[in-house]
């Protein structure tokens, strides 16, 4: 056993986190899914994963992050959605208020990186060093071994991209379209996130002012999907 002097605020923090350790990653990898069912795991926020009795593994707005840490000076930043929405600059608190359940770099099987819109607790550039620094992979729908696909709107593949995934591995989707994941289906709406035609994708201190501007386009940053698996 460790002495007092060998306890760092480092020791601690990969002693204890992620709180579930591989708890969760066991738990998917190990079910096994019976015809005509499908099985869905919560991960904290909105993050759903699937698995379906092909073996389909889809993680849905999976995040890996977290919300305010800090007071800093008591307000949003300018242009912050929140901000916008309700024409206030108090800081909210929304702290991430749920553990870390899953450890994005112990996910051995994934067949897609879907997400719904591109608010920051939708997204997770850890998990997308993970699949493509790794080259993980999946099967298509003529069973050809292909790089593991990134699914969202326009401006979601354009942050992916910028963080280092390649175009080619990511597909664009717009309320109408499908895209098959081996037996599960993906099927694409319109989304009615409010708070997303009042999201800048410049997220700096200096994003644009969109008093007096027209709404931008919605289905480039945001959608629903349907999900058709065989349970349903």
């Amino acid at each position: 056993m460790a002495g007092l002097k060998d306890v760092t605020r480092d020791s601690w923090i990969m002693s204890t986190f992620p709180e579930w350790g591989t708890w969760l990653n066991e738990e998917i990898d190990n079910a096994v899914v019976e015809p005509g069912q499908v099985e869905m795991w919560w991960l904290g926020c909105v993050g759903i994963w699937f698995k379906t009795p092909g073996g389909a593994n889809v993680a849905v707005d999976f995040w890996a992050g977290n919300g305010k840490r800090t007071h800093g000076d008591g307000l949003m930043k300018p242009g912050h959605q929140m901000a916008n929405m309700a024409g206030v600059r108090k800081m909210q608190p929304n702290l991430r208020n749920v553990p870390f359940v899953i450890d994005p770099f112990a996910i051995k099987n994934l067949d897609a990186v879907v997400v719904t819109h591109i608010h920051q607790d939708h997204m997770s550039k850890e998990l997308a060093a993970h699949v493509v620094n790794n080259n993980m992979t999946t099967t298509d729908e003529n069973g050809n071994e292909i790089p593991v696909p990134f699914i969202g709107p326009k401006d979601a593949v354009d942050i992916w991209v910028g963080w280092g995934v390649p175009r080619e591995q990511c597909i664009v989707v717009k309320p109408g379209d499908r895209v098959k994941v081996k037996d599960m289906e993906i099927v694409a709406y319109d989304s009615f996130d409010r708070t997303i035609i009042v999201t800048t994708t410049d997220t700096s201190e200096n994003r644009p002012d969109l008093w007096g501007k027209c709404p931008m386009d919605m289905d480039e940053k945001a959608v629903n999907y349907l999900f058709v698996t065989p349970g349903g």
